[in-house]
């Protein structure tokens, strides 16, 4: 046998022994995590959102009583990227791999720092006496929230690609202004639904932007597992790509885990800051 084919074969035995040693104790930390968080559909998105957002009840959206999963701003965030990545889907990029070019990066930028300038300003608030701006509000969390979650997406979306696909295309993401306004208009919709609070909308976007969490960060992971292993642009189908997806879904429930653990060890409870 060809000693090229042998190497290649042995190459993929070493991938599929690397992820599933990756995939075996993050398996037993989903196990314990699912045991030891809140029960519910709901009380596991909290758990969650508790792992990356502040959960401040007064900047949060509600469902009934009950704050939503994610703050405002984190909400629009994780919704936005999720947006970001299905709109860019059904453009057609699913195998293109290049950013989009200096102007169109430009109107991402715009969104990031519109992002970084209300947080600030809403984080000095919290400090009294602190200057600030403007006063905040959660629609200007969400909006500019969802902005960074588009950006967020067309990111995660391109690096991936460039990083999975044995045959990744080598065509922007993202090609015209008219593209970005697409994008635009999707998070549009998906502001909307959230700030018409309606329980029967708002229950989904609720699992949803937990699901964002999961979703984004199992992308990088993917990534990541791929690069450790030297096994980044082999996949030629999504079958391919299942077990790297698999183990970088897998470790990011073992970073959401460990950081559920630090956090209630530090504050003996689920709920938020009350602030």
């Amino acid at each position: 046998m060809d000693a090229h084919v042998v190497g290649e074969k042995r190459g993929r035995m070493a991938a599929r022994i690397g992820s599933v040693g990756l995939l075996m104790p993050a398996l037993m930390v989903l196990v314990a995590w699912l045991v030891l968080t809140p029960g519910g559909l709901l009380g596991k998105a909290d758990a969650i959102g508790y792992a990356v957002c502040h959960r401040i009840d007064l900047r949060s959206f509600h469902l009934g009583t009950r704050a939503l999963p994610l703050c405002a701003r984190c909400t629009g965030m994780y919704l936005g990227a999720l947006v970001g990545l299905a709109g860019l889907a059904g453009l057609g990029r699913l195998r293109h791999g290049k950013f989009p070019r200096p102007a169109l990066l430009g109107s991402f930028g715009i969104f990031a720092a519109a992002w970084a300038i209300d947080g600030l300003n809403s984080y000095l608030t919290l400090i009294p006496g602190a200057p600030h701006a403007y006063e905040p509000n959660n629609t200007l969390r969400l909006i500019t929230g969802t902005l960074m979650g588009l950006a967020l997406g067309v990111l995660v979306f391109t690096g991936f690609n460039q990083n999975v696909w044995r045959g990744w295309k080598d065509e922007p993401v993202l090609r015209s202004f008219r593209e970005v306004g697409v994008l635009l208009l999707l998070g549009a919709v998906v502001v909307g639904l959230v700030l018409s609070e309606n329980p029967l909308v708002l229950y989904p976007l609720a699992l949803l932007s937990a699901a964002g969490v999961l979703v984004l960060l199992g992308m990088v992971y993917a990534v990541v597992v791929l690069l450790v292993l030297r096994r980044e642009n082999r996949a030629e189908s999504w079958g391919g790509v299942a077990l790297p997806l698999m183990a970088g879904v897998a470790l990011a429930i073992l970073q959401i885990g460990l950081l559920d653990l630090a956090r209630y060890t530090l504050t003996g409870t689920w709920a938020g800051f009350a602030l």
